[in-house]
């Protein structure tokens, strides 16, 4: 076929089976590459999400203008529109080896009264398998075709609006020039108090830059900042690895993810928590994960977790940075064998390794001039401690929304509404949640500069309640307590679980007494 070429949804199914990614675009239908696939600066599984997909709109939301002018080159053919969508292979447990061979990775759990695709640990990994044509089929859908692609119109439009209102232009001095001047007084009230030896004074203001630093870090990672790619890369490496001890690398990697399919229980990685939280009880079937490619096991430490989840909620969220280190630091080690790094992956990487040296040099120093152990580990524990709140900031978003998979058929707009909130705050104090408050217009638009969140988020309410659409929004105390809520009910469910096996196990042994005294 030409570039010209129509192609019909059974012959991009033909060839999706073959091993080809195909992925729709506006009426185009392009084919990525292997060799792309992996350099692609969002990750190989944010395109596989959308193999055989309409990605139209992730597509338009996630890359600038001189970006989208090289998709060009990817057209193999045309698709007619309103295209009908197949489930990618990677959501049915489907991957591609370094061979170019089909591999099971995880088997598909299809819900016979819905379109929810849950993964869990393959059970036959034999070689030569394969997905047929009806894996790539998706399930009836309860939604109206006509709406999502109603919703999808809509959603272009809105975007076109926020363009046309130069939103996508960064405020520099107004919007980051405060943030700097936060950065730096921070930072010297830190050492300020470091020299006098208030040591835990010191530990907070440095938590709380941490903190705030971390919000910067995060449009970085979105190359909302300055729009290019190289520079707002080098600025995140220096935040989040030489300042932060964090890798931006890792970051992305995951956060793309994220926004593509949140609150996915075997997708999503920023709701795959066990042992220590589960926020529905999907997770009780030690589900796999595409992203951290291992089974999430319900075994006995996260039964024993997750039935006082919500009691450890704050505890285990106060320690989150060491997560952070957890899984930044493996993902740097597991990049320095990889042949097949992403755009700009060996000075990006080199540049992240020196960085973490860095850190750990110069806050190790820190740690060891407060003049004891004692005295380093209340530093480290305070001063981490300090950058919580970010934490507790992010899961409010998400972990009291929707974790139904509606299938591939629901269109992006009506996805990050459904799956994601806001929290209302006054302007005053919108410094504090560095924009990340507005999360259902970020998550529509990530690469939207943060200090334009709050004029785009009245546009997207006047648009969703157009289309029928609920764009969820609470204040912080009431936010905590439906997340509270939420961990709790799981919980509960976790303990009549462990009743009712309690009582089964009785039975079992009253049944097997009750035989041998009938045989004595």
């Amino acid at each position: 076929m030409t570039a010209t070429s129509t192609w019909t949804r059974e012959a991009v199914a033909t060839e999706i089976l073959a091993g080809a990614h195909l992925v729709v675009y506006h009426d185009s239908l392009l084919r990525i590459p292997p060799s792309w696939l992996e350099k692609h600066p969002g990750g190989a599984l944010s395109i596989l999400h959308f193999v055989g997909r309409d990605a139209t709109d992730e597509i338009d939301s996630y890359h600038p203008d001189h970006v989208l002018q090289l998709i060009a080159r990817y057209k193999v053919g045309n698709v007619e529109l309103p295209w009908l969508p197949l489930v990618p292979p990677v959501m049915s447990g489907w991957v591609r080896t370094d061979t170019n061979a089909w591999h099971n990775e995880a088997d598909a759990v299809r819900s016979p009264t819905s379109t929810q695709i849950l993964l869990v640990p393959a059970k036959n990994t034999d070689a030569g398998a394969a997905p047929t044509r009806e894996t790539l089929e998706p399930a009836p859908s309860a939604l109206s075709f006509e709406d999502q692609a109603r919703h999808s119109a809509a959603y272009k439009e809105l975007h076109k609006r926020i363009r046309d209102a130069g939103l996508y232009n960064t405020r520099y001095i107004a919007g980051y020039g405060p943030e700097v001047l936060r950065y730096f007084l921070l930072a010297a009230l830190s050492a300020y108090a470091y020299w006098h030896a208030w040591f835990i004074t010191s530990a907070v203001f440095l938590g709380v830059m941490w903190q705030q630093l971390t919000f910067t870090a995060h449009d970085l990672g979105h190359v909302s900042v300055t729009h290019n790619w190289v520079i707002d890369r080098l600025l995140g490496i220096l935040v989040a690895d030489w300042i932060g001890g964090l890798s931006i690398g890792w970051w992305v990697n995951n956060h793309n993810v994220h926004h593509l399919v949140p609150n996915h229980p075997t997708h999503d990685p920023d709701i795959e928590h066990l042992p220590f939280f589960a926020i529905s009880p999907v997770f009780f079937d030690s589900l796999w994960s595409s992203y951290y490619k291992r089974t999430l096991h319900f075994d006995r430490f996260a039964h024993f977790f997750v039935a006082i989840q919500h009691r450890l909620f704050y505890i285990v969220l106060l320690l989150a940075r060491f997560n952070l280190y957890a899984n930044s630091y493996p993902f740097i080690v597991r990049k320095a064998f990889d042949t097949k790094r992403v755009r700009g992956g060996r000075w990006a990487w080199g540049l992240e390794v020196v960085g973490i040296i860095f850190f750990w040099c110069w806050f190790g120093r820190v740690l060891a001039g407060t003049g004891s152990w004692k005295n380093g580990l209340v530093y480290l524990l305070v001063s981490h401690v300090a950058a919580a709140p970010v934490h507790i900031q992010i899961v409010l978003s998400h972990f009291s929304m929707s974790t139904d998979d509606l299938g591939p058929t629901e269109s992006f707009f009506s996805r990050q509404l459904r799956t994601t909130t806001d929290v209302i705050c006054p302007d005053s104090l919108a410094f504090i949640h560095g924009g990340l408050q507005l999360q259902v217009t970020h998550h529509l638009f990530p690469r939207l500069p943060r200090h334009n969140l709050k004029a785009a988020s009245l546009l997207v309410k006047e648009f969703a309640k157009e289309q029928g659409l609920v764009y969820a929004e609470f204040g912080w105390i009431s936010g905590n307590g439906d997340v509270l809520g939420v961990l709790k009910n799981v919980a509960d469910q976790v303990k009549i679980i462990g009743k009712v096996a309690e009582a089964e196990a009785r039975e079992a042994v009253d049944k097997k007494l009750g035989i041998q005294e009938k045989k004595e």
